[in-house]
């Protein structure tokens, strides 16, 4: 264990259901919400499993000690995971990983796919007003988080493919709108790797910088395994980054999707 983390179980205070299997839980852990930033994961244990499952963390609130897990069930491990209930404990190894450049005063835009929505609610609560949230789903049923990003004070857009609500199509659209309006510093996303190339794309056609998140299947969580590991440049050189370890945050300029 890394001197960054604590493994522990921790008392989950609340689940939601946020749209058809995906779940909310809201769980106290005070060291962990303290050193916790936007863009980690938690390794979460499913019972009966030897690998755990990462799961990025949604929100953070330091003063409460708390953080939010917001994922989708995708198979046997995060059917289990999403059955725990409020009053149960999850044992969890976090924070891990590299998170988001959060810097006040910036203007930025963030994307999110899928299930790769959820790690931006807390970089738009840091933003607030400064902040762009395109978000896309497949269609309305799988939308969720609306309203927490409206709360943040953020300039909120939705797509979804199939259009059953907001915009019809994908979040490259509006993202393009945007920069060629100007007055965007920074460009975060996190989601499936076609939308993440779009994202990329448009952004070097800008001149805006970029960090996206990237989503792997992991072993150990702790740069150890190399299960998850991604074709990277750094200084000219291509290497294999570990996800866990090195990211999920990156320099889009850093990795090949």
């Amino acid at each position: 264990m890394l001197q960054n983390e604590k493994l522990e179980k921790y008392l989950i205070l609340k689940k939601e259901m946020l749209a058809k299997s995906c779940v909310r839980l809201t769980i106290r852990c005070p060291e962990i919400a303290k050193k916790a930033s936007a863009g980690q994961f938690a390794h979460v244990r499913a019972n009966g499993f030897m690998l755990r499952r990462p799961i990025s963390i949604s929100e953070i609130d330091k003063e409460a000690g708390t953080i939010r897990l917001v994922f989708e069930v995708r198979g046997k491990g995060t059917a289990v995971i999403a059955e725990l209930n409020a009053g149960d404990t999850v044992d969890m190894l976090a924070p891990l990983g590299n998170g988001f450049t959060l810097e006040k005063g910036k203007k930025v835009v963030l994307l999110g796919g899928g299930i790769g929505t959820p790690p931006m609610l807390e970089i738009a609560k840091f933003y607030g007003a400064d902040a762009t949230v395109i978000t896309g789903f497949r269609s309305a049923s799988a939308v969720i988080l609306q309203d927490d990003f409206k709360k943040t004070g953020a300039n909120v857009v939705l797509c979804t493919d199939d259009g059953t609500a907001g915009e019809h199509g994908f979040v490259t659209a509006p993202l393009a709108r945007i920069l060629e309006e100007g007055n965007v510093d920074l460009v975060c996303a996190c989601g499936p790797n076609g939308m993440l190339k779009g994202v990329v794309s448009l952004a070097k056609e800008h001149g805006v910088s970029c960090e996206v998140s990237l989503e792997e299947r992991m072993g150990c969580g702790v740069g150890a395994c190399l299960v998850c590991a991604c074709k990277s440049v750094k200084n000219g050189e291509e290497y294999y980054a570990r996800v866990c370890k090195d990211g999920p945050v990156f320099n889009a300029e850093e990795v090949t999707l």
